[in-house]
């Protein structure tokens, strides 16, 4: 005999996992070093796991998993069972192995390329332009969890007068460039 409708009372602050434990803060899941973002799985997976995360319940692998369809140790994530390639190449979740139209985040070479470009925009800045942009950059990781911006409207002009970091790069480059030249009392145009 099961009783229905609402629960009896309602809970005064939410469950926190671990909550009179101090949390290393150097150790994976601390401050300094987060857990990485759920990659390569369906908006299904991708809840669970963030709900292990939330309760406590999440155990982070500590060396390689092996695939389940090539069999070598290339599974970097928890409770994923297949390998980035193989889920890439057969278009499934990483972790149900079912076929999704959507999978949730990037590739860990797509994330390199986009470092690697960024690094490049950012050794080409000015100093000045470099430490707002680090600057911004932090800031927006740091808040991203707090609140997300309800503004569509890009914020171009706001940090950049560019609309994209290569852009940007190429404009210091000339201005570096306009002033060499000027200071050997050349002037391009």
């Amino acid at each position: 005999m099961s009783k229905q409708g609402p629960p009896k009372h309602q809970n005064k602050y939410a469950w926190k996992p671990h909550a009179g434990i101090k949390i290393n803060e150097t150790e994976v899941g601390g401050r300094f070093r987060p857990l990485s973002e759920v990659t390569g799985v369906c908006p299904r997976c991708k809840e669970q796991i963030e709900w292990k995360r939330k309760y406590g319940k999440y155990k982070p692998l500590v060396e390689p998993a092996k695939c389940q369809r090539c069999s070598k140790r290339n599974v970097r994530q928890a409770y994923h069972n297949l390998c980035t390639a193989c889920a890439k190449e057969q278009n499934v979740c990483a972790k149900c192995s079912c076929r999704v139209g959507s999978i949730i985040g990037r590739d860990c070479s797509e994330v390199e390329a986009e470092k690697k470009m960024l690094e490049e925009a950012i050794k080409n800045a000015r100093e000045r332009d470099r430490r707002s942009l680090l600057r911004a950059m932090n800031k927006g990781k740091s808040q991203t969890s707090a609140k997300t911006p309800t503004n569509n409207e890009s914020k171009v002009g706001e940090l950049f007068t560019a609309a994209s970091l290569e852009e940007y790069a190429e404009f210091s480059r000339d201005d570096e460039d306009d002033n060499n030249n000027e200071d050997n009392g050349q002037v391009l145009n």
